[in-house]
């Protein structure tokens, strides 16, 4: 424990320092300002050794208990009023998304577990659907590392395009929305890109966005018994603990009216949790790994995005 408590320490203290500057900043998102803090240290600046074991159950544990808390701020019933059309298309886009992805990976020549890391985190939820899948199949962590730093780039350079492209083709708030929560890769770039674009854009849109974390549950059972098979799986319950706390979480939100005081204190503790966890993600990437992982991998991230974002487009259009 005493090995573990500074490097933990440094990781809250960064989660609360960017959760205190999303309340002062207007439009600020605590995890995208934490995974970018992280990122920026650990390639400006030397990191003291201590700061490794804590950063590595930061990332993990940490981040595990923050989507657990993340469940109370999803409601099923929020979800089922969407229709059913936007939930088919939530549903496809994810595992068209994802199975897609590894299929693009295996024609590219991208090792399984490296398509299967971005694949999770471009459908379904970034960085932290990266760190929950991670924990089902073997891979090495300069893959992890590679799946976060891509989600980064182009979820990052979504907020910019999205709200453009969709300005142009003059699409109601609602769709917009839509598309926009199917699409993106984080749930802090889906708020950017709802707040640049106003209106009623970023309810639907985020509503939309929890729908597609809601798939996190499924995903990593499904990926557990099918790496199994594989034999490429790693040992545990094909449900990890915090993938059925996750889904507790939810369920209790659905169906039990808890105190408006009790949901702002876990959200609270769930932002700091994530962006935590994030800010200890992000120093574990090192742009100098990215020449030693090649272009193929980077090409894959792209082909995955446009993926993503052609199956939620065409299925919100059709469907929303």
């Amino acid at each position: 424990m005493t090995r573990v408590q500074p490097g933990v320490t440094a990781c809250l203290a960064a989660g609360i320092a960017s959760l205190l500057l999303q309340k002062l900043v207007p439009g600020a998102s605590a995890l995208l300002v934490a995974i970018i803090a992280g990122i920026a240290l650990a390639n400006i600046v030397t990191l003291p050794e201590w700061i490794e074991p804590g950063r590595a159950v930061a990332s993990k544990k940490v981040l595990r208990f923050g989507i657990v808390l993340l469940g109370f701020s999803i409601s099923l019933g929020d979800i089922a009023a969407l229709g059913w059309g936007v939930v088919l298309t939530v549903i496809l886009t994810v595992f068209i998304g994802l199975f897609g992805t590894i299929a693009i990976g295996r024609r590219l020549g991208v090792s399984h577990s490296q398509s299967v890391l971005i694949g999770a985190g471009f459908s379904i939820c970034g960085a932290a659907a990266v760190a929950g899948v991670e924990s089902t199949i073997r891979r090495k962590d300069s893959e992890v590392a590679t799946a976060i730093g891509l989600v980064v780039i182009y979820g990052t350079l979504m907020i910019g395009i999205v709200p453009l492209v969709l300005g142009l083709v003059g699409f109601d708030d609602r769709l917009n929305g839509l598309i926009a929560g199917a699409s993106i890769h984080e749930v802090a770039q889906v708020v950017a890109v709802g707040g640049i674009m106003g209106g009623g854009v970023l309810t639907v849109a985020v509503i939309v966005k929890l729908a597609r974390v809601l798939m996190l549950a499924p995903v990593i059972a499904v990926l557990n018994l099918m790496e199994r098979g594989r034999g490429t799986g790693v040992q545990g319950s094909p449900v990890p603990a915090f993938v059925a706390g996750f889904i507790a979480a939810t369920i209790v939100t659905t169906f039990v009216d808890l105190p408006g005081v009790l949901l702002s204190a876990i959200s609270i503790v769930q932002t700091i949790c994530l962006a935590s966890a994030m800010f200890a993600l992000g120093l574990g990437i090192r742009f100098s790994a990215f020449k030693q992982v090649g272009f193929r991998p980077v090409l894959l991230g792209a082909l995955s995005t446009l993926l993503v974002t052609a199956v939620a487009s065409t299925g919100m259009i059709l469907l929303g």
